[in-house]
Parts: C-alpha cells; sequence; structure tokens
C-alpha cells in the first residue's frame, strides 16, 4: 500500500520541526551544538551511504563530486552547526522561523548567479522577509531570546539552506539524493570536527542525537523525496512551510516559548513570503497560430 504523497510531506515537515527540539534536548544534556551537528552528519551520513550501497546508486565523480564535497562544507557544515547555534542562542522556534529566510535568498541568488529575472513577485518577497525579521526582532517573546547572534546564525542557516537549490536543481536529477547525502555527509561531518568539543554523554543524549539522525535527517529526506516524485513542487512546498509552525507548537508546549504578538506577525511575513516565492509562475500564453 502506497502512502498518499502529500502525507509523505507532511510527515517531513513534522520530522523537521523537531529538529530543534531535540537539538534543544542534547544541548540540555551537556551536548554542544557543533556536537549534536556532527553527530547529525555522521550518523545520518552512515544511513544514506548504507542506503546507497543497498539500492547500488550511482555515487557522484570527478567534478560532481568535488561540488557536493563543497556543497557538503556549506550545505552541512554550516547549516547544521549554524542551526544548532540558533537554537542555543534564540530557541528552537526562532531558529525554525528564521530558516525560512531561505526562499527569499534563493531569489537573490538566481538574481545575482543564474541571472534570473527579480519580478515584482520576488520583490514583494523578499521585502516581507526583511520586515518579518525586524518585527520579529522587535517583539521578542517569552523564552526566546532575540540577540545579534541568535538573528545572525538563523539567519546564515537560512542562507545556507537555500544552497539546497542551487545544488539540487543541478544535481537532484543527475543522481540519487540518498547517494548524494552518502557524500555530502560525512563530508560536512570532517568540515565540523576541528570545532567539536567533545562531552561524555548521558543516554538521554544520545537518544536526542539518533533521533536527529534517524527521524529528521534520514527519514526525513527520504520521505520528501519520495512525495516529490508524485507530487508538484508548489504543492509540496506549501506543506512542508508546516515545519516553523509544528516547532513553534512542540517549543512553547515543551520549553514556554511563545514569540510575542508583534513577533508572531513578523514569522507571518516571513513563512507568507515563503509561500508567495513557491507559487510556480504561469507561463505567458502563446500566440495562436494557424495549424494547415
Amino acid at each position: 500500500m502506497r502512502v498518499p504523497a502529500p502525507l509523505l510531506i507532511l510527515l517531513a515537515a513534522v520530522l523537521w520541526g523537531l529538529l530543534g527540539i531535540l537539538g534543544k534536548n542534547a544541548q540540555a544534556a551537556g551536548v554542544g551544538p557543533l556536537e549534536v551537528a556532527f553527530w547529525r552528519a555522521v550518523l545520518g551520513g552512515s544511513l544514506f551511504a548504507l542506503h546507497s550501497a543497498v539500492t547500488r546508486s550511482s555515487l557522484p565523480r570527478g567534478r560532481d563530486l568535488l561540488v557536493t564535497a563543497a556543497f557538503g562544507l556549506a550545505g552541512v557544515s554550516v547549516f547544521y552547526g549554524s542551526y544548532q547555534l540558533a537554537v542555543r542562542a534564540g530557541g528552537a522556534s526562532l531558529a525554525s522561523v528564521l530558516l525560512y529566510t531561505a526562499p527569499a535568498f534563493v531569489a537573490l541568488l538566481g538574481w545575482a548567479l543564474l541571472r534570473e529575472r527579480l519580478g515584482v513577485r520576488e520583490g514583494v518577497a523578499v521585502a516581507g522577509t526583511l520586515t518579518g525579521i525586524a518585527l520579529i526582532s522587535l517583539g521578542g517573546g517569552q523564552g526566546v531570546n532575540v540577540t545579534a547572534a541568535a538573528l545572525a546564525w538563523g539567519l546564515t542557516a537560512g542562507f545556507t539552506y537555500s544552497l539546497y537549490y542551487l545544488y539540487g536543481k543541478a544535481y537532484f536529477t543527475r543522481y540519487a539524493p540518498t547517494a548524494l547525502y552518502a557524500v555530502a555527509l560525512p563530508v560536512g561531518a570532517l568540515g565540523l570536527l576541528p570545532f567539536v568539543e567533545f562531552s561524555p554523554k548521558t543516554t538521554a543524549a544520545w537518544g536526542s542525537l539518533v533521533a536527529i539522525a534517524v527521524l529528521s535527517t534520514y527519514l526525513a529526506y527520504s520521505a520528501y523525496s519520495a512525495g516529490l516524485k508524485h507530487l508538484p513542487a508548489t504543492r509540496a512546498s506549501v506543506i512542508a512551510s508546516l515545519e516553523p509552525v509544528v516547532a513553534a507548537g512542540l517549543a512553547a508546549l515543551l520549553f514556554g516559548e511563545r514569540l510575542s504578538p508583534t513577533a508572531l506577525l513578523g514569522a507571518g511575513l516571513v513563512i507568507g513570503a515563503a509561500l508567495l516565492l513557491s507559487v510556480e509562475k504561469r507561463p505567458a500564453p502563446e500566440p495562436l497560430t494557424q495549424v494547415e
């Protein structure tokens, strides 16, 4: 029995929404944020490597291998690390909302690097994202620390997360995503290694680390990729935007994190901008031609 594609995307969103919660649990148990990111890359990469070996997926070679390794440093080392640092500095809900600045970064990168047209819709979305960040900064909230460090790490996570679009656009149709992650995640772990201070870990800490790798990394990526095969990217993006809602709800329930009304308005603008950019443009109508 095949699971409906929308449910797979929803599952991925919920699992990603657990990432900040599990990361905060691990950090509360004495694990540093960069060590959390390191074990996510090591354990998650091991699962993808095993998956690729079982399915005999082709790994990238030559120039593709070098590009994938570079992506591992930016999209895993920096992204995983900055996200956990954002969780420590500002809280799980704030980190999750700031992650959704990624579509605005995608629009700007597409304009700067791929010469894609930055239209009215993209301009409105970027302006909405910036306004949302300003409102979050001014609003704050209970259990939410809106500091310069929290914003900097959160925006860094959003920027490096946007690189998945540029990389995926070129490589996810040429290789199995599991094979690419089997390379990128171990490289990302190596990039983090010099900055990790390892600490003794309790059973609870290991439980959170394993859950991050299995649930919020391997299963979440796998569910999203499987759902995307049978669902337009637009609908998938809309469903996946539930991630920060899940994260904020759980953070409020478990840690007492509550954004103020002003900050909630800002979060709504950020998520709304992401949804606006996820809507596909309608192609211009072609001129009518007579068929002889």
